[in-house]
């Protein structure tokens, strides 16, 4: 009897999930001894009544690897340990569906279940490895937000996606003279916005790192328009950045149109309009680094499961895949180090961060 791998997605989706699914299809089919399936919708498939479960073969996921989203389909609202259930008179309650989740593996003799997702997922991950659960994490997350690893995959086609639109926004800024300020993601770690602006020479970049004042701002747009108030300034700005002293403000999306707003009421002569880049981030084909890093991860995600090393994580570390316990990992985050040579770097082209 073949053993078995159930592949499951959690949290938002991201350039590469397809390679991995592809990557460790083709690793266990190397092998001939192993069978993997798909969870449609994260824990959906596997909780559902019918199950929703896709055999995954070399078919199957042949030339998946470039294309962006995921073929299983993903979501962030389904914890099984506290899992939405429609009730009888058709309100939803949240039900702890953990136990279910382990018979069901234990009726369709899984092996083991390869979880991919960010940090909230490998939360349940943990949650679920100390259970009883044979697990394997693979960490997916565009912010790079991830401490233990040098890069997430997905990560590197958001910042050319962001670089892209501050490249685009370059040309009509200039043409108008005028604030164009973008947001892009970042709730907690500002490296897309950091490489963005670099990338894309923006004159202004803001992160959740560095508490920015409005003064400060104003002052870098007043060295843009200093010849006969004409010029243009490119302003990126991640949406978990704040106010210097507003911390409250933290994770409030919107903030492209907050600083708009603030510098209106500055009376900063220069027209200012602002674009909030959202999941155009998560879309589209991932590039050939964040392939290769979802292909590695793949891989060494089959690698542990066959090894029977549970409770860790694929990881990419000193330019090495390797392999770290869940509990390491979990609510640590990546923030940009303020001595980090990206800093010195933006500030060495005369990039302000609004401090």
């Amino acid at each position: 009897m073949k053993k078995r791998i159930l592949i499951v997605n959690s949290g938002g989706d991201c350039p590469g999930m397809n390679a991995v699914i592809r990557a460790i299809v083709k690793r266990a089919d190397n092998d001939t001894n192993w069978e993997v399936i798909g969870s449609i919708n994260g824990f959906d498939g596997i909780l559902k009544e019918p199950l929703e479960l896709l055999l995954l073969d070399e078919k199957r996921v042949r030339g998946i690897h470039f294309e962006g989203g995921t073929i299983l389909t993903t979501n962030n609202k389904r914890n099984p340990f506290n899992f939405p259930v429609k009730q009888e008179d058709g309100s939803i309650e949240n039900v702890d569906l953990s136990d279910k989740l382990f018979y069901n593996i234990r009726v369709l003799n899984f092996d083991a279940i390869i979880h991919i997702g960010g940090n909230e997922s490998h939360k349940i991950s943990y949650k679920l490895f100390k259970k009883g659960m044979n697990i394997v994490g693979v960490p997916k997350t565009i912010n790079n937000d991830l401490s233990v690893a040098d890069y997430t995959f997905g990560f590197q086609t958001a910042v050319q996606v962001a670089t892209e639109a501050v490249d685009k926004l370059v040309t009509t800024a200039n043409s108008h003279s005028r604030v164009l300020i973008l947001e892009v993601m970042g709730r907690d770690a500002g490296w897309i916005a950091l490489q963005a602006s670099i990338a894309g020479g923006a004159d202004i970049c803001l992160i959740p790192e560095i508490p920015f004042t409005m003064n400060k701002i104003v002052e870098k747009l007043n060295t843009r328009y200093a010849i006969n108030k004409r010029g243009f300034a490119i302003v990126v700005v991640a949406e978990g950045a704040y106010l210097k002293g507003k911390s409250s403000e933290i994770n409030h999306r919107g903030i492209a149109r907050k600083i708009a707003n603030k510098l209106r009421n500055f009376n900063f002569e220069a027209d200012i309009r602002e674009t909030i880049l959202g999941h155009l981030q998560r879309g589209g084909t991932p590039t050939a680094i964040d392939r290769i890093l979802a292909t590695e991860l793949g891989v060494k995600a089959f690698e542990l499961v066959k090894e029977k090393k549970f409770g860790t994580m694929a990881i990419h570390h000193n330019t090495e895949v390797l392999s770290m316990p869940l509990k390491e990992v979990i609510n640590k985050y990546n923030k940009v180090n303020l001595s980090h040579n990206l800093i010195k770097t933006a500030k060495g082209v005369g990039i302000s961060f609004g401090d």
